[in-house]
C-alpha cells in the first residue's frame, strides 16, 4: 500500500507541476490551445498553441498523467494537430535556420 500511495503522490505533483507550466504559457500567448501525442515508453507530448501563435511542447510521463494536466489547466485540447489548429502556429527565424537552413543556404543546424 505504501508504494501505491507514494506514486500516486508523485503523479498529482507531476500533473500540477505541467498544469501550472500550461497556465503561464497560456497566460503569456493570451490564451493556449493543445494536443496530446503518445510517444511510446518515454510517454507523451504536450503540445501547446497559444492565441498570438506563439508554441512550446511538455513532455509527461503517460498520456493519462498529460489529460490530466491539460484538464486541470482548462485548455481545449485537439485530437490532431492538423489543419486549422496546426494553421495557427507562428515560426520565427530561429525555426526556419533550424529546419530548413540546411536546404536554403542558412547556417547548418550544428
Amino acid at each position: 500500500m505504501a508504494d501505491t500511495k507514494q506514486v500516486e503522490a508523485k503523479g498529482g505533483r507531476e500533473v500540477a507541476r505541467l498544469a501550472k507550466r500550461i497556465g503561464a504559457f497560456s497566460t503569456a500567448h493570451g490564451g493556449a490551445e493543445g494536443q496530446i501525442a503518445y510517444l511510446g515508453e518515454r510517454g507523451a507530448r504536450i503540445v501547446l498553441v497559444g492565441a498570438d501563435g506563439g508554441w512550446g511542447d511538455l513532455v509527461a510521463t503517460s498520456v493519462d498523467t498529460a489529460r490530466k494536466a491539460v484538464e486541470k489547466a482548462g485548455i481545449t485540447v485537439h485530437e490532431t494537430f492538423d489543419g486549422e489548429f496546426a494553421a495557427r502556429v507562428r515560426t520565427g527565424p530561429y525555426e526556419w535556420t533550424r529546419m530548413a537552413g540546411i536546404q536554403i543556404g542558412g547556417p547548418s543546424n550544428s
